[in-house]
């Protein structure tokens, strides 16, 4: 059995009705998780002894709304003692307030890695202490990493000239 079953095989088995799926591709682990589990997942693999997952290394968000309309939010795991990896996936349907449980309590790093997922494509993340916009001002219409945030986008005059001041 290769050690990218191990991660597959120790989650399924601690939370059998969350695990959605799971593939390996090129010698990288992914496993697809409901979202209500989300937290308890990530705890559990930074807890286990065999997991050691003590390191988000990233935290993204995809639009998969033409796909299957849903936006995913992707985990990348790494266990710095044990020098593994494996990826998580989270499904959040799409909604007037698309909404995930945030991990912070796991790993405090996910703080900024949250609010970026927010301002680029609006999923919220329930228990954010700080959940605000972190790379668009404040006032900003939209989320540019949203398919449908139209190329040519303008935002509102007001809004550019806020712009303006910050670069003079």
């Amino acid at each position: 059995m290769s050690e990218n079953n191990i991660f597959v095989d120790k989650i399924t088995e601690k939370f059998p009705d969350m695990v959605i799926g799971s593939a390996v591709f090129r010698d990288e682990t992914t496993i697809c998780v409901k979202k209500e589990a989300i937290v308890d997942v990530c705890a559990f693999c930074r807890d286990d002894g065999s997991l050691k997952f003590d390191y988000l290394s990233d935290l993204c968000g995809v639009d998969k709304l033409a796909v299957n309309n849903t936006y995913e939010i992707v985990y990348h795991l790494y266990s710095l003692p044990l020098n593994h990896r494996v990826r998580l996936k989270v499904a959040v349907e799409d909604s007037e307030t698309p909404s995930l449980a945030t991990v912070i309590n796991v790993w405090p790093a996910a703080d900024w890695m949250e609010r970026e997922v927010f301002d680029m494509l609006g999923v919220k993340f329930d228990g954010h202490p700080d959940l605000r916009r972190i790379l668009t001002p404040e006032g900003f219409v939209g989320y540019p990493l949203r398919k449908d945030y139209p190329i040519n986008k303008r935002q509102p005059e007001n809004l550019r000239e806020i712009f303006r001041k910050d670069f003079d």
